[in-house]
């Protein structure tokens, strides 16, 4: 998704203080609303994958 025309776009509801607050921590981090979701979405995505690659080899090495 690193090119514009991969993205895409979904309608997306949220809570009004859940806004308000993404809204503030997106202006602190300089960001826009859509720029911080979209971060907040990354890195959620990468903590997962390694946790579970972290509990795959976990589970490789119990098994040897």
């Amino acid at each position: 998704m690193d090119n514009k025309k991969d993205k895409k776009q979904i309608p997306l509801r949220l809570r009004a203080d859940l806004w308000n607050d993404l809204s503030a921590w997106a202006e602190d981090d300089f960001r826009s609303l859509n720029g911080q979701i979209e971060y907040l979405l990354s890195e959620c995505v990468k903590r997962r994958k390694g946790q579970h690659k972290k509990k795959e080899d976990e589970e490789g090495t119990d098994a040897q």
